[in-house]
């Protein structure tokens, strides 16, 4: 399988969101990466449901929605009504994973689960197989245009024999310092996504910064 492109629209221009998801669906991106933030689970605050429904509006490209909030459970409907169609939680703020991901896949959503920097992806032996995709931060959760973590390396190449073991099928998805510089040596190493905020946004033409992005 080839990568995926998901650039995170939270990069976006919120003064143009109409004009820069239309880039988004023009270009050879495959998602669109939507962050969702609390200011609980990481000291930052994002959008709520009515933008994610104006992006839905206007969107040709699955919603690709990734949950930093505590006690994800509340909001799993709302979230498919306002137009998710991947939505993936945080196993830091799960008591009760598996729950929360047949809960997903039961509203018709696949299910991702993110795991953070600190957090060891053996954790993920017992879900993987339930499970259609994993998010390896590769920053530490809640702002943008952060460093790049080295050890996201070896996350990756330890999830995909964990994902072989299990006979898993579940996409490793990178979101976090995704760049010019790493990209090729991520999908390399068996990223199957990636998720690019910034590269993509403050390029002078993000549309082939997104083309360059699908090149190995």
């Amino acid at each position: 399988m080839n990568h995926l492109i998901a650039p995170s629209i939270l990069s976006a221009d919120f003064a143009n969101i109409q004009r820069d998801v239309e880039m988004i669906n023009k270009s050879e991106a495959d998602w669109f990466h939507v962050d969702i933030m609390d200011g609980m689970f990481v000291p930052n605050i994002s959008f709520g449901f009515p933008v994610i429904k104006a992006i839905k509006k206007h969107a040709t490209k699955p919603l690709d929605v990734h949950l930093m909030i505590e006690d994800p459970d509340r909001y799993l409907q709302t979230f498919k009504d306002a137009g998710a169609d991947i939505l993936t939680v945080h196993l830091e703020a799960c008591t009760h994973l598996h729950r929360t991901v047949q809960a997903i896949k039961a509203l018709g959503m696949k299910a991702g689960v993110a795991i953070n920097p600190h957090t060891s992806v053996n954790l993920l032996i017992d879900i993987i197989s339930d499970i259609d995709l994993v998010c390896v931060m590769s920053v530490n959760p809640g702002f943008g245009g952060q460093k790049f973590i080295e050890n996201t390396y070896h996350k990756i190449s330890d999830l995909r024999e964990i994902i072989r073991a299990k006979k898993s099928s579940a996409l490793i998805e990178i979101d976090g310092g995704v760049d010019m510089n790493n990209y090729k040596k991520l999908v390399e190493t068996g990223a199957n996504v990636l998720v690019a905020g910034n590269t993509v946004f403050s390029s002078a033409d993000p549309n082939k910064t997104i083309s360059d992005l699908k090149k190995i």
